[in-house]
Formats: structure tokens, sequence, C-alpha cells
């Protein structure tokens, strides 16, 4: 098997995998890393995302062979990590907000607000309804209303 070398939550891991291992699979099943959740396997329901070096991207759509020694994985379980604190001010409004129903989709959901709020930070404004519209992230149980909101709390502790 070939070896693989990038960085994930902070640290710098090598795995052997087959090139063409999705990057989801290598998370949970190698290094036992289950945030991020298989929910479709083919980049649409979004419950897997991530960051790929400070953008959220779907590992269920990423080979392996595609990441280098430089690139950074931050998942869920490394979100805190991000701001040295023991949650992220967007997982503090999920909880203060009541978001999650079942909470299969919560990480990947977390995950791409996170990113939205950032991207809009460096286009030097604020997230906007349109901007939430455009999260295509999956929740089977509806909680979209307590999502938008959670968001929006979220994006002001950032």
């Amino acid at each position: 098997m070939p070896e693989h070398t990038f960085r994930v939550n902070g640290e710098q891991v090598t795995v052997d995998a087959a090139d063409d291992e999705r990057l989801l699979w290598v998370l949970r099943d190698l290094l036992g890393i289950t945030g991020p959740k298989y929910g479709c396997g083919i980049n649409v329901c979004k419950a897997c995302t991530s960051h790929l070096n400070g953008k959220a991207a779907n590992p269920c759509a990423i080979p392996v062979k595609a990441l280098k020694p430089t690139d950074e994985v931050t998942t869920i379980e490394g979100l805190p990590g991000t701001v040295g604190a023991d949650l992220h001010p967007m997982q503090e409004a999920w909880l203060d907000r009541d978001v999650a129903q079942c909470g299969y989709c919560q990480p990947g959901q977390i995950m791409a607000a996170v990113a939205l709020v950032r991207r809009v930070r460096e286009e030097g404004r604020e997230v906007t309804e349109a901007d939430l519209d455009g999260i295509r992230n999956i929740c089977r149980c509806g909680t979209y209303a307590r999502i938008r909101e959670a968001v929006k709390e979220g994006a002001q502790r950032m």
C-alpha cells in the first residue's frame, strides 16, 4: 500500500492506503476520527463536511492521493483547537439554539457554517440570508430554522 502524509487536526499523519481510497474512509476507518459522517458517499448530502486548508470540503469526494504533506484537514474534533477553546463559538451557538435533533448531520453543518463565516469575513461583509441559502448540507430532521439562527449567532461570536 502506498503511504500518504498530511495533517489532521494539527497533527502530521502518515497512512497506508490505496491512492483512490476516499479521505472519509481514511479518517474514519484508519485514523478513528468519526465526526465526519458517511451519508451519501457522492458529495451530495454534505454530512462529512470538514475543512481542507480552511475551506469547506467533503472528504467522501477526495481521494487520499490528492493530499500533500502540507495540506491541513480539520474535522469537527479539531475545530475547537482552531480557537484554543473547549468548544468553538459555532458549537456553543448550536448548543444554545438547541439545533440538534438526531444530530447525525450536525458536525458537517457546523463545519460548513464556520467556513461560510470565515469566507464572508474575508470578503469584508456580514452573513446574509442569501449566504445561508447557499449552505447545502442536508438535515433529515428538518431543523433548518434553528440551524440558520445558530449560524447567525455563531457568526456574532466568531
